[in-house]
């Protein structure tokens, strides 16, 4: 009976972790996807991309395909986004967070560009690691 009640009490202490964390995920989420709104809002691609896993095995998925590795994912940016007025001004919504484990997260949202060429948006859906300590995107589908 010992045993049983031990595993309980360890079941119910490890749900209280898990939730108090994905709490901490989602504020952690929010705050560097702001950090990236602020960065692209000042024209800094390269500040925006510091949330992006700066790794060769990155993969975005836009209109054009698939682009693995974070250097090709910043030129692409840069290209399709040359200045200020090209960028305009970013903002994201968060639609969902889920967390799938305690070192990845599922986050799908809505974009939007208001710009004096036309405004554009869509959406995206992001893979969140934890990835030496730091969360990251590995993986960003957008339209």
């Amino acid at each position: 009976m010992k045993k049983y009640s031990v595993i309980i009490v360890l079941s119910l202490l490890s749900a209280k972790f898990y939730s108090q964390t994905k709490t901490d995920i989602t504020s952690v989420i929010q705050k560097a996807m702001h950090d990236q709104e602020l960065a692209w809002n000042k024209g800094d691609i390269d500040g925006f991309m510091s949330t992006y896993w700066n790794s060769d095995s990155l993969k975005f998925i836009g209109k054009n395909g698939i682009t693995f590795g974070w250097k090709n994912t910043l030129a692409n940016y840069k290209k399709n986004y040359p200045d200020s007025t090209a960028m305009g001004t970013l903002s994201f919504e968060l639609i969902s967070v889920e967390q799938l484990s305690p070192a990845t997260c599922y986050v799908i949202g809505s974009w939007s560009l208001s710009r004096k060429k036309g405004n554009v948006g869509g959406f995206y859906t992001l893979l969140w690691k934890k990835i030496n300590n730091k969360w990251v995107i590995v993986a960003d589908h957008t339209n």
